[in-house]
């Protein structure tokens, strides 16, 4: 019989669906388990992210005592993102080490001990890794070209195979926890953060849930593009570089259909006749200016969500069972 591990570990999860609330006596029995038998101290900090309370009230009740005194159920008044209502969760964690557990792996509670345990070896941050992605062939093309945009123009080294599950000593929390930007992307921060990061392969895929639309996959990924990576100041430029250079060559041609009436792919041409190249010339650079438009758009839509420094999350109310 192993010995107990004298650690204090919090376990985080977020409540958005039917199918959590289904799942979460599974989930909390399994982890008391291997929890009680393991670490001298733990706890279980839920986040209610707009699911009914009774709903959840009747999942926990007929669970025993001593598993139920050690769980923390933050009420959010209105529904957020789910990093953002993670980030209530982490803000609530107390433990040494703080665990976030995916409903995924509710059937594989040993995951949190094989995770402490890779962690002693000089880990701050330690996380699963899927081998595959089960999706459509048209999303995961979208992904790749997604991580290949944040491993190409940024600092950030984001493993696209992660898991959200993952455990994250104290001075790793503490650290993650300063960065209070209102446009968040957890693994992302988790990167920023630093600190000495290892992985544990799983044989679970990677997979959005359910209940997360494509929609908000998309700007999840937009929020990510526009606030970790310099992609769309690159793609700014080389519009500007374009730009100048087919505004080079139509001058160019203009001057010699009016010099010689050849234009520049040797056709006769009368130098009058340039009302159709003048059309397409005008809606290319149209097209271009509504373009930067966007672009710069997106970053003052990102300005602004910062400046109003609103809060991330409001908790409604905890509940002790």
């Amino acid at each position: 019989m192993s010995s107990i591990r004298h650690s204090f570990i919090s376990v985080i999860t977020v409540i958005q669906s039917p199918r959590q609330v289904a799942q979460l006596k599974a989930w909390l029995s399994g982890l008391h388990g291997e929890l009680s038998a393991q670490f001298s101290d733990y706890e279980f900090v839920l986040v209610n992210n707009h699911c009914p309370v009774t709903e959840i009230d009747e999942a926990i009740k007929p669970l025993p005592e001593d598993l139920r005194k050690n769980i923390f159920m933050l009420n959010l008044s209105t529904p957020v993102s789910r990093d953002n209502a993670l980030l209530a969760g982490l803000d609530r964690a107390n433990g040494d080490y703080t665990a976030v557990f995916e409903f995924d792996f509710a059937d594989q509670p040993q995951v949190i001990t094989q995770l402490w345990e890779r962690s002693q070896q000089g880990y701050d941050v330690v996380y699963l890794r899927a081998r595959e992605r089960r999706l459509p062939w048209a999303q995961r093309l979208l992904y790749r070209i997604f991580y290949f945009i944040l491993k190409r123009y940024s600092q950030l080294r984001i493993d696209p195979w992660a898991h959200h599950t993952r455990l994250i000593s104290r001075r790793a929390l503490n650290s993650l926890l300063r960065l209070r930007e209102n446009s968040r992307y957890l693994k992302a921060n988790y990167a920023l953060v630093g600190y000495q990061t290892a992985f544990i392969p799983t044989e679970v895929p990677l997979h959005p849930e359910a209940e997360t639309s494509f929609g908000e996959q998309f700007r999840t990924a937009l929020v990510a593009v526009t606030s970790f990576t310099t992609f769309l100041r690159s793609m700014l430029l080389w519009i500007f570089l374009f730009s100048v250079i087919v505004a080079a060559v139509a001058v160019f041609n203009a001057v010699k259909v009016k010099l010689t009436n050849i234009d520049v792919f040797g056709d006769h041409v009368e130098s009058l006749s340039g009302w159709a190249f003048l059309v397409v010339l005008i809606s290319v650079f149209f097209a271009i200016t509504c373009l930067n438009l966007y672009i710069m758009s997106i970053y003052l839509s990102n300005i602004y969500s910062e400046i109003k420094n609103r809060p991330l999350y409001i908790i409604e109310s905890v509940k002790r069972y």
